[in-house]
């Protein structure tokens, strides 16, 4: 985002901050909108915070206004080479919290890094759509809860406790009825992007993971699609080893900025 010079009445135009909703301000100029201000509240429980607004002050307005008023911790994404988003960002008080690498892997399986499949002894790996809602629902909060709230992908529409979950996009990893690994994707049209990955403590470290991914790129391989999209946690050394094995790209990153 870069932002327009401005002052704080941007140009000579009063600007009046409205609440709007309960999670929903507007910046008002001339009877002009200039400026939004939302919260959204996630399945998982995090509050996420954004602010559209052209001029630098309106969009600190936006943030005195909104800010004091949600309970803390606050949670926001920026792409990392936006320095101007970031700062404003900054000037609100968050500050650095992960950053997720975006990948791009091919779905051919002569690219290199894929090799031969990994002998998994017991566990068998499942394709999307193979697992029924209600055993996929348990075994995702399962896992989920290993995982821990703050370490899950932070651009997914999470699900948990009785939520709508829907099988077509989950492939599993599957040890005499135990689920022990899963795997979520989103497709439309014509691309692809891996949402989560994660296989049950105590089962890491045997190749279900790489066995999950490889066996949806083949999938996805078949149904025409060529490359698909994943946001890594670049402190995740296991996952981002995973997706360099595979010869994944590198094609930006994001930053999660935190207030607490």
């Amino acid at each position: 985002m870069n932002f327009a010079n401005s002052s704080p009445d941007t140009g000579g135009s009063t600007v009046t901050i409205t609440r709007v909703a309960e999670t929903q301000w507007h910046a008002v100029a001339d009877d002009l909108v200039v400026g939004r201000a939302e919260a959204s509240r996630r399945p998982d429980g995090r509050v996420f915070l954004s602010i559209d607004a052209w001029h630098e002050a309106v969009f600190d307005r936006l943030a005195e206004a909104m800010v004091p008023n949600l309970p803390t911790p606050l949670h926001t994404i920026v792409d990392e080479v936006d320095i101007d988003l970031r700062t404003a960002w900054e000037r609100a008080g968050f500050t650095a919290g992960r950053r997720e690498w975006e990948y791009l892997v091919s779905t051919d399986p002569r690219v290199a890094g894929r090799g031969a499949a990994t002998d998994l002894g017991e566990v068998i790996v499942l394709p999307l759509g193979a697992l029924p809602e209600e055993p996929l629902l348990q075994a995702y909060n399962m896992i989920r809860a290993e995982v821990g709230p703050d370490r899950m992908p932070v651009e997914i529409t999470d699900c948990r406790g009785g939520a709508a979950i829907d099988p077509a996009r989950y492939a599993v990893a599957d040890r005499s009825g135990d689920i022990v690994g899963l795997l979520r994707i989103v497709s439309r049209r014509r691309h692809a992007r891996i949402e989560f990955v994660a296989v049950r403590a105590g089962h890491r470290r045997r190749g279900i993971a790489r066995a999950l991914l490889t066996g949806v790129l083949d999938e996805l391989h078949r149904s025409g699609i060529g490359t698909v999209s994943a946001y890594v946690d670049a402190g995740n050394t296991a996952a981002v080893a995973l997706f360099d094995g595979l010869a994944g790209r590198r094609a930006g990153s994001n930053i999660e900025l935190v207030l607490r």
